[in-house]
């Protein structure tokens, strides 16, 4: 007998963005918790988006071919996909709409969409990226275990480290700039690029110094290639007696024709084009970055880094939002929880990236947020 309701579990992403990706689906009964149906596969290269839309597809077919007529609810953690498929989000982008068109042919009569967090996600997490180590997954295959019984875990990143030492990024903020102190918008290289203030450069020298107290053991220093946070680098590297690297995915958000303007001044001259920028993760301001567009490319320096420096303390100095976007990534939360997060100018967060025993990916665990030198701050040394 065909059950009457199920719920879809889907999932999909990519190592690169674009690049390999996979998508993973779970059918199960929603009063039994019984796995009715799965499929794991590979769609070659292809961005995290349409991974995650070719993941609810997926699903949706194994709901009208194993449960027909059945309500659904589809749980996924893309914001993206359960905000757009419930019609909350527009969609702008032409593929996304393709798919999007593509998963409402497949809609039941009764369905809703509900997002959850990524370790709630885990089995269809894992089919994904089984397809993507080689190992595609059918309905034919042995079924996993039910969803309500396998561990929550975080998902398997798209690298790999030494086996058994954690990766640690001491993800450190530059110091202000007059763009800073006026509180104006202030991109990457593509904007003014102005230099740390005095001020500035007092901050960084002061966190310099609380560091190589803390950390003896930082292996390198890594850095956005924009001109304060290269200055802020070369405060640091000099102090633990490194070279500075350069990572171009950890700029600051290009702003465009906002670039050097207050947020008042943006208001004034483009309301509309602040308003969009303020309402959705996939507009960017006039000739600028998304913050979508800005969590690719953190989504690939990070790759990088970790990748060159496993095993390693990194000293990585970066801006507001490249930090803020990997904070919530290692928090399994949505990239809008960007907008609750406050950053202090040359203050400290850390972030420790550890093999996972039950895959070749990397668990992160965040250590410190937001922290200062000692004056406002109570750490102790070996803290991290």
């Amino acid at each position: 007998m065909s059950p009457r309701r199920v719920v879809v579990h889907a999932d999909g992403g990519s190592r690169g963005n674009p690049g390999p990706a996979a998508y993973g689906a779970v059918l199960t009964d929603a009063e039994t918790g019984a796995v009715l149906a799965e499929e794991g596969r590979t769609l070659g290269v292809a961005t995290n988006n349409v991974a995650e839309y070719s993941g609810l597809l997926a699903g949706l077919r194994l709901a009208a071919e194993h449960a027909p007529g059945a309500a659904v609810e589809v749980r996924m953690d893309s914001q993206l996909v359960v905000e757009q498929m419930s019609g909350r989000w527009r969609i702008k982008h032409p593929e996304m709409q393709v798919l999007a068109e593509q998963a409402r042919a497949l809609l039941p009569d009764e369905v809703s969409f509900t997002w959850i967090p990524r370790e709630q996600n885990s089995a269809a997490d894992r089919l994904a990226n089984l397809a993507l180590d080689g190992t595609e997954t059918t309905t034919s295959d042995s079924l996993i275990e039910e969803v309500e019984e396998t561990a929550p875990q975080a998902p398997a990143r798209g690298w790999s480290a030494a086996s058994g030492a954690a990766t640690t990024l001491i993800l450190l903020r530059h110091g202000v700039t007059v763009h800073t102190s006026a509180k104006r918008f202030s991109g990457g290289l593509g904007g003014d690029n102005p230099p740390l203030s005095e001020e500035g450069r007092e901050q960084i020298t002061a966190a310099a110094t609380w560091l190589t107290g803390l950390r003896e053991d930082v292996g390198a220093v890594v850095a956005s290639p924009v001109r304060r946070t290269r200055e802020s680098a070369d405060i640091v590297a000099a102090a633990f007696g490194l070279e500075v690297e350069e990572e171009p995915g950890f700029a600051e958000m290009e702003f465009g024709d906002w670039d050097g303007l207050t947020f008042s001044e943006v208001a004034e001259r483009d309301q509309a084009g602040l308003t969009a920028w303020l309402g959705s993760l996939d507009v960017p301001p006039p000739g600028g970055e998304s913050f979508r567009d800005v969590e690719a490319r953190v989504q690939a320096g990070l790759e990088r880094v970790l990748a060159a420096h496993a095993g390693r303390t990194v000293v990585v100095v970066s801006h507001v939002t490249p930090i803020k976007t990997l904070v919530a990534d290692a928090l399994d939360a949505p990239l809008a929880a960007v907008f609750r997060m406050e950053l202090t100018p040359a203050s400290v967060s850390v972030i420790g990236y550890h093999p996972d025993p039950g895959g070749p990916g990397l668990r992160p665990s965040l250590r410190l947020y937001n922290a200062l030198p000692p004056s406002r701050s109570t750490l102790e040394p070996g803290r991290w």
